[in-house]
């Protein structure tokens, strides 16, 4: 307290006093009341007219007791010291209610960036009460896109000297503002780019066709109105930082869609592994070490599988990640066709797909992430992971890598065509394979054994060591090479590790057996839903008769005896049959059971809410034109008893780490040998797997000698191996 400070109830109340019954402070706060005669001698000069040895004098209140009520009333935010009457009686009233002091004589530095206006920033910083200079501790930044390079360069500065700044955006329909960069403490700018510009991916292929470094340029769509809001918004927030206040939506933008005027803000994390502010070797140094899983009691053993966390816990840990600003996805939706009892959610677009050109199968089954569950949470959880592993999948160029061709790195490299399984005669006519622009359907070039390329290691399970797989065949990348198709098969996230691992690697079993049974189009028992005791499943084919449709279930476990099922259904109320499938594997037969009906609910909405316009033409021949008469695969065989549980030698675990070592045995055993790629971002905290088994089938048309050729025959199933030519010609189309 200096000693010309004067003393008075905060300047955001008024006193109202009524003799012999209290003082009551009115604020827009609402209205705090105050009893007893002392208060009401001493309300009428606790006007911020008189220093507090003036008020002592003027009050005939015992010193000790009148220091005692000031005290008490400051302790609640009640009374204050003020230097000097305010020139500004609301001002002074706003800050007192912000809880901190006026922004008097604080400086700040204005800086434009593009096309921004830098005298109409400070103008509006000067009618927030602040001073303008070139060398100011603080900086307003003013932009008209906040992927601007320049800001890039800016960031750098601010990073090397200490000073804090505030980007701001107030052009166009949407406002933005924020965070407040704290160099040394938090987010920088560069963590903010890498999720603005997932965002904004379409952006890409017209930057590098005009040879930009910065954003593409669009339309101003702005009113004098909305930039004078932005400018004001934008010094507003500068003001308050400077008058000391600290809040969390200081640590987030802020946008505003003056169209609607609705309002958001939007966290901005701190990136770990950011090239500017944190360690850029963390990927790499991840991927180096070893995977070694560790016990991991199972907290969830129903519904869409055996998990770690439950879905509840799942939502409320990574939930943020969906935001249409700063997450790595959106949104997660629920899919606006999908029929009541059915709970399927979108979740942005696939980024498997990320380097195809999309025009021309934009509305395939896979161009979307997307969740299915048992219940609506499930759901949504699902999508959520799905699109988090597709994102952590794409390549940021802080992977491990390693330069080397495969003859000089042999035999720590892995043959990228012992896990893609291409036929020579495949890429003999790869021209006719890729002529329809279907992407799971590409045929690359053949690999060059001589090419010097990117490797990445991967920890082998079975044997544990290291290996070295291209990155290009583990990270979605549009500038891969041209010999090598990355997809998300065997992609996969969890509450842990350990959890991501097995999800993954019950992808890889559910996909190989789905080709084996699909192109040797072999026929199959059927599974007796009504003998799982789950009332959710026995009730579904009336459900579905709803819908006009049938449905069934085949049981395609194949060697390893991990059960895979297979739900079909088939419209039965129109000329078009409109086949749809959806697959599931687990341990446990009633998990495959659950998974298998939700993938089939989560595809059914393509047919369901009537052919999105632009479906691709192969899909369009399968739904109009596919029959179960002409394909006898697709139903059960009448010769066979439909499966029951009891036909699955299923031991429940309590650990996940022990399913782990019961898969790693089974694959032992089969000759197989399990690879896992640790892709979790430290800035996501999420933890995502790719799991690779060379020689396990992708259900997409691979047709490499085999397994594909082999297994049908070790089981029975077949006397001879399919030839090649009698394979399904249809393409699995999901």
């Amino acid at each position: 307290m200096q000693a010309d400070e004067r003393i008075g109830f905060r300047r955001h109340f008024r006193a109202e006093i009524v003799p012999g019954e209290a003082v009551y402070l009115v604020s827009p706060r609402g209205t705090t009341a105050l009893s007893g005669a002392a208060i009401q001698k001493m309300a009428p000069l606790l006007d911020g007219s008189l220093t507090l040895p003036e008020l002592r004098a003027a009050v005939d209140i015992p010193t000790e007791q009148l220091d005692g009520m000031l005290g008490r009333l400051a302790s609640a935010g009640l009374v204050g010291f003020h230097a000097e009457r305010p020139r500004d009686a609301a001002a002074g009233a706003y800050w007192d209610l912000a809880g901190v002091g006026d922004p008097v004589a604080a400086e700040v530095s204005v800086v434009a960036i593009g096309g921004a206006d830098a005298e109409a920033a400070e103008r509006a910083c000067r009618a927030a009460g602040l001073t303008c200079g070139p060398d100011a501790p603080f900086a307003l930044v003013v932009c008209d896109d906040y992927l601007d390079p320049e800001l890039a360069v800016f960031n750098a500065a601010r990073i090397a000297d200490g000073r804090p700044w505030l980007p701001a955006k107030p052009y166009g329909a949407q406002l933005c503002i924020g965070p407040v960069f704290r160099p040394g403490d938090g987010p920088c700018w560069s963590c903010l780019a890498v999720r603005l510009r997932s965002h904004r991916r379409g952006e890409s292929q017209v930057r590098r066709a005009l040879g930009l470094e910065g954003p593409v340029r669009v339309p101003e769509a702005s009113l004098a109105a909305t930039r004078e809001l932005g400018l004001q918004t934008a010094a507003l927030q500068a003001a308050k930082w400077l008058a000391g206040m600290r809040d969390e939506s200081q640590n987030a933008v802020w946008s505003l869609d003056t169209l609607t005027l609705s309002a958001s803000h939007h966290p901005v994390d701190r990136r770990p592994q950011c090239a500017d502010c944190g360690d850029p070797g963390l990927v790499a140094d991840q991927a180096r070490r070893p995977v070694r899983p560790v016990s991991r009691p199972k907290g969830v053993a129903a519904g869409n599988g055996h998990r770690a966390l439950s879905a509840e816990e799942m939502w409320e840990r990574f939930g943020h990640l969906a935001d249409p600003v700063t997450g790595i996805v959106e949104r997660v939706v629920r899919d606006p066709r999908s029929p009541s009892f059915l709970h399927c959610y979108q979740a942005g677009p696939n980024l498997a797909f990320a380097g195809a050109n999309l025009s021309s199968f934009r509305a395939g089954l896979r161009m979307q992430s997307g969740g299915k569950g048992r219940t609506d949470l499930d759901a949504r959880v699902s999508g959520l992971c799905e699109a988090v592993e597709r994102y952590s999948a794409s390549r940021f160029r802080d992977e491990a890598t390693v330069l080397g061709s495969y003859r000089a790195l042999a035999p720590d490299a892995v043959h990228p065509a012992a896990c893609m399984l291409f036929d020579e005669r495949q890429y003999r006519e790869r021209e006719r394979w890729n002529a329809p622009g279907i992407p799971f359907q590409y045929v690359p070039e053949r690999f060059d054994e001589d090419a010097e390329i990117e490797w990445t290691p991967v920890w082998s399970l079975t044997e544990g060591r290291h290996r070295l797989l291209p990155t290009s065949q583990l990270y979605f990348d549009a500038e891969g090479v041209g010999s090598i198709v990355a997809d998300s098969n065997g992609n996969a996230a969890g509450g842990t590790v350990e959890d991501a691992i097995l999800q993954g690697f019950l992808e890889l079993v559910e996909r190989d057996a789905v080709a084996l049974w699909w192109y040797n189009r072999t026929r199959h028992a059927g599974v007796d839903l009504e003998s799982f005791g789950d009332a959710w499943i026995s009730a579904l084919p009336e459900r579905f008769s709803e819908l006009g449709r049938e449905l069934w279930v085949l049981d395609l476990t194949a060697d390893l005896g991990i059960p895979v099922m297979a739900a079909v259904s088939r419209r039965v109320d129109g000329p078009a049959e409109e086949i749809m499938l959806g697959f599931g594997a687990h341990l446990d037969p009633a998990v495959a059971l659950s998974r298998a009906v939700t993938e089939l609910g989560q595809l059914l909405p393509a047919v369901t809410g009537g052919y999105a316009k632009g479906m691709p033409a192969h899909l369009l021949d399968w739904l109009r034109g596919a029959k179960v008469a002409e394909q006898p695969y697709l139903v059960p065989d009448s010769g066979l008893p439909a499966r029951t549980p009891a036909d699955y030698d299923h031991v429940p675990r309590a650990d996940l780490r022990d399913d782990l070592e019961h898969l790693c045995s089974l694959a032992r055993e089969h000759g197989l040998e399990v690879f896992v790629l640790d892709q979790t971002r430290p800035d996501l905290g999420l933890p995502v797997v790719k799991v690779v088994i060379p020689g396990m089938r992708h259900f997409w048309a691979r047709f490499a000698p085999g397994r594909l050729f082999d297994v049908p025959v070790r089981l029975g199933r077949l006397n001879s191996p399919t030839a090649y030519e009698d394979l399904n010609p249809i393409p699995l189309f999901l």
